[in-house]
């Protein structure tokens, strides 16, 4: 079969994992590719009869390097320029590259990266490199602390037994800091242990049907929780103890940022997102993470000053927090080949675990046809 130079290049240019477009001399589209399409949120068609102000805001600095462009006729690029708008949606951080087109004058060409998810999934290897420091510390603490602290357990308990009754409330007191003490020691413990874990495929939604059974009747019997949830979703390779661990921890913090207020909701949800991949480091495999389940919450959100270090070890803002929670749900997840982001305004967080999904038999075929689209 033959194929046309056109359709090649129109090939070429939907297999680049980025926004290309191609704007005239008056800035209206003449060529977009899928990921544009993706993107600007229209089809090609739909692009060709709109100009690119028309979706950037006012006065963007990427209206500024178009000209530029078309005036020195030589390709420019510009670093985290924010391009957020009302048809584009929030958080649209990109780079750009711009380059003239000599054969069209006044024509140029586009290319969008998007800094977001870069940037997420780079926080989330410095958050897997902090939690590897805390398991060399926990495993020289464990031991070092552990011991002293049940002779101390021991001798309070004895001293409890011999005291007047003014002196019991402070024996009674030491044994049970003791054991506070012992408890956020086994904590620390979670993250020297290494070892591989029985996996197997695992329904998400029975995950989540029992972390909500145990928030209803537990910790967040006062809130509604709502579930949206796709029933299409293929298996996870995954330990389901640890699952239930990661989610219960996240249901968990959604229901104290809420607290007592009325109105408190937590949403779960689940979703295929075959457009998440990020590279390996070390190798040449692209990884795609299209699993997406989500714990929003409608609470106050997380402070912004700690939101870009939440998953770090003992970063809380409870007043009584060990700060070692989500740091652990952010090591189980990277266990299980995925990452975890947190976005939080001041109408509420919402935490998101992006995993790879199960490659066996109950993959449906057309989520195979999506993964390997993407791929392409």
């Amino acid at each position: 079969m033959t194929v046309k130079t056109s359709e090649v290049a129109q090939l070429a240019l939907d297999s680049i994992g980025h926004p290309v477009v191609m704007v005239d001399e008056g800035g209206f589209f003449t060529f977009a590719n899928a990921e544009a399409e993706n993107f600007f949120r229209s089809s090609a068609a739909m692009l060709a009869r709109n100009r690119l102000a028309d979706f950037v805001p006012f006065g963007s600095p990427l209206l500024t390097l178009v000209e530029q462009v078309r005036e020195r006729r030589s390709p420019f690029n510009e670093y985290r320029v924010d391009i957020s708008s009302p048809r584009l949606g929030p958080d649209k951080i990109v780079d750009i590259y711009v380059a003239p087109v000599s054969e069209i004058p006044g024509s140029a060409v586009i290319m969008f990266q998007e800094r977001s998810m870069a940037e997420k999934i780079d926080r989330q290897m410095t958050h897997r490199g902090a939690a590897r420091s805390v398991t060399g510390l926990a495993a020289m603490l464990a031991h070092e602390i552990k011991n002293p602290l049940s002779g101390i357990r021991g001798a309070a308990q004895l001293l409890e037994q011999v005291v007047s009754d003014d002196d019991r409330a402070l024996a009674r007191l030491i044994t049970e800091e003791t054991d506070r003490i012992v408890a956020l020691v086994d904590r620390m413990e979670e993250f020297s242990d290494e070892r591989p874990v029985d996996r197997e495929p695992v329904n998400i939604h029975v995950v989540l049907d029992h972390v909500k059974a145990v928030a209803k009747n537990g910790f967040a019997r006062h809130i509604n929780i709502i579930e949206e949830y796709d029933p299409s979703l293929p298996p996870i390779l995954a330990n389901r103890g640890q699952l239930v661990q990661v989610f219960i921890n996240l249901v968990k913090n959604a229901a104290e940022a809420i607290g007592s207020a009325s109105g408190g909701e937590i949403k779960l949800s689940t979703a295929f997102r075959p457009g998440i991949r990020f590279s390996v480091p070390g190798t040449r495999e692209r990884v795609s993470l299209p699993m997406e389940f989500c714990v929003h919450d409608n609470g106050p959100g997380v402070p912004e000053d700690i939101q870009s270090i939440i998953f770090d070890p003992f970063i809380t803002t409870k007043q009584n927090g060990s700060g070692l929670g989500l740091a652990l749900v952010a090591k189980i997840v990277g266990a299980h080949g995925g990452v975890i982001e947190c976005d939080s305004s001041s109408r509420g967080t919402t935490f998101r675990v992006l995993m790879p999904a199960w490659r066996g038999e109950a993959l449906s075929r057309h989520m195979e046809r999506e993964i390997e689209g993407v791929r392409s």
